[in-house]
């Protein structure tokens, strides 16, 4: 028997009935489904030191289980002593089973770590059903050894769904266990 993670199989047993009977669809294939997840992190110091885009890239690499990949400048900025070419930051796409191992320790380990967590804000939909969400730390994850960091950085996480509008998507996400904040 193969191994599939357990919001995998919460999806496609609980998740998927719940939206098609919230939303009244049709069909199965007009419920919405997480894509990918995108991490991405800026290293502005990284003009003066090249040796915190390689720390970066290792704490995302650690962070997420698949290798990151440094991201570069596309243009001249003189007032920042940038130039074309320069290493900025660090990104990663996560997919399939990764992606929701990644959700998983997210929403029951990260999340919960951060300081004075009363939930998220969900202000950071897009309109068309993705949700970006900003960290301040990267020391919520607990891979990342406190001891062994240059500098505290933070980083933004993009959930790609395939919902039409914000509503089905902070519904699919809230069936995940997002932790947003209740309207008041």
């Amino acid at each position: 028997m193969s191994y599939a993670p357990r919001l995998k199989k919460q999806y496609k047993e609980e998740i998927v009935s719940s939206l098609k009977e919230k939303f009244s669809y049709t069909s199965v294939m007009q419920v919405p489904k997480l894509q990918k997840i995108c991490l991405n992190q800026g290293v502005g110091d990284a003009v003066s030191d090249k040796r915190l885009i390689e720390s970066a890239v290792e704490e995302m690499t650690i962070i997420s289980g698949q290798k990151a990949n440094a991201t570069y400048s596309k243009k001249d900025i003189s007032n920042f002593k940038l130039r074309k070419g320069m290493p900025i930051g660090a990104r990663v796409t996560l997919r399939g089973d990764k992606m929701y191992e990644f959700l998983d320790r997210l929403i029951s380990v990260s999340l919960p770590r951060t300081r004075d967590f009363r939930g998220i804000e969900n202000k950071g939909f897009d309109g068309q059903g993705n949700y970006t969400l900003g960290i301040k730390e990267q020391i919520i994850f607990p891979e990342i050894d406190i001891d062994k960091i240059k500098n505290v950085t933070g980083m933004d996480i993009t959930f790609v769904t395939s919902a039409k509008t914000n509503e089905e998507g902070l519904a699919l996400l809230t069936e995940f266990g997002l932790p947003f904040k209740k309207k008041q």
